[in-house]
């Protein structure tokens, strides 16, 4: 088994030749930089998932930058330096990097080993006079529990942010991921749910906030939004306005034929995310008789990113031998996100009140990895996972 062609991948192409023709034709149409085939998806992915505007962006890590940007320089929200935002202890570093890049402190909150997302009665206990924000990360496809999320950022006046990005199309009490707070981000790199090379899509119901977003994305000039916005009125002279800069903004704009990739893939989401669901049916039934693994459980409907595997019993301790066992089938395999992100030696260089014990992420970071997913029935590598799970807590 050659590393080139594994048994079991972590990730496959969405791909087919819808996608191809769609690059062919912006490559034929000679305009590359972002223009009527972004607008399109984006407005059409924030109608595929009830939110009010979408705005694309050439990465999710630039979604999470953007959004936060937003929040902070938007006045009528109470987000400044020194101020406090909840966030996870596992998740994927530009999580926290754009909060403190913007002077906020994160303050990191231990997980549930179970559901993998934020143990929301701990997060409800490490709410104090300077906390102002809740980052919420839904992790490998599971969604939080938004009922009792919203209840607690509206109990005690929290801006709400969430991380979406590994999580497209999981719902939890008919609340779609990436709608349930104030912005939503997701991801369409090439191993996430949809695939447009790069890109990264924001949801919001907030007009002020998109028009922000719009104009964050670009240098924070003008020339996108309308004449009367939110943001700053251009003058009426067109000349002018092109070049007028209000935000203290960046250049995170997608590409054209990325806007023409996500019209084709959000055709194929619910096949896509149906066929996650499916196998997800399967790993759970053929790992239920393994007691030395503890599977993620579900809070509504998980859309599937991977299959998390927290190791116990005769394997805890033994992440290693597993991995090697992996690679040596020709199976895929990676750490849950980035484990518990405090352990990383960044650390050093971001203001952030960390917990003096966070058990659950410790035994992520220890025994814990995921293998992939993919929307098509992988019923033989799943029974290869398992084979292989089980013959090294054997040994």
């Amino acid at each position: 088994m050659t590393s080139a062609e594994p048994a079991y991948p972590l990730a496959t192409s969405t791909w087919d030749d819808a996608e191809y023709e769609a690059i062919k034709r912006v490559t034929e149409s000679g305009r590359f930089t972002m223009g009527p085939l972004v607008r399109q998806f984006e407005a059409s992915f924030a109608e595929h998932f009830g939110a009010g505007f979408g705005v694309m962006v050439n990465s999710g890590s630039s979604a999470n930058l953007i959004a936060v940007a937003a929040a902070v320089l938007d006045p009528r929200f109470d987000l400044s330096r020194g101020d406090e935002v909840l966030v996870p202890a596992v998740s994927w570093p530009t999580t926290y990097y754009p909060l403190t890049q913007y002077g906020l402190r994160p303050r990191f909150v231990d997980i549930d080993l179970d559901t993998l997302n934020m143990d929301l009665d701990l997060l409800e206990e490490a709410i104090g006079p300077r906390t102002k924000a809740i980052f919420a990360v839904n992790l490998l496809g599971n969604p939080n529990d938004f009922v009792r999320l919203r209840a607690l950022a509206d109990r005690h006046g929290l801006v709400l942010l969430e991380d979406n990005c590994e999580s497209l199309g999981a719902v939890s009490d008919d609340i779609s991921a990436g709608t349930a707070g104030l912005v939503g981000t997701f991801s369409s790199f090439f191993s996430h749910h949809i695939a447009t090379m790069e890109g990264g899509i924001i949801l919001t119901d907030d007009e002020q906030l998109y028009q922000e977003m719009l104009s964050l994305r670009s240098h924070g000039w003008t020339r996108d939004l309308p004449n009367e916005n939110h943001v700053h009125n251009k003058t009426g002279n067109a000349w002018d306005d092109l070049f007028r800069f209000v935000l203290p903004g960046y250049n995170v704009r997608p590409l054209e034929m990325e806007g023409a990739l996500g019209i084709e893939q959000l055709k194929k989401i619910p096949a896509l995310i149906a066929g996650r669901r499916e196998n997800a049916r399967y790993f759970r039934e053929r790992f239920a008789g393994i007691p030395s693994v503890r599977l993620q459980q579900e809070i509504g409907e998980s859309s599937w990113f991977g299959f998390s595997l927290v190791l116990e019993e005769g394997l805890a301790g033994r992440r290693s031998d597993l991995v090697a066992a992996f690679a040596q089938a020709g199976i895929e395999s990676r750490p849950i996100v980035a484990g518990n992100f405090t352990r990383n030696p960044v650390m050093a260089h971001l203001d952030a009140i960390v917990p003096d014990a966070l058990p659950a992420a410790d035994k992520i970071d220890t025994d814990g990895l995921f293998v992939g997913n993919h929307h098509y029935p992988v019923t033989d590598g799943i029974d290869l996972v398992a084979e292989t799970v089980e013959r090294v807590a054997r040994s």
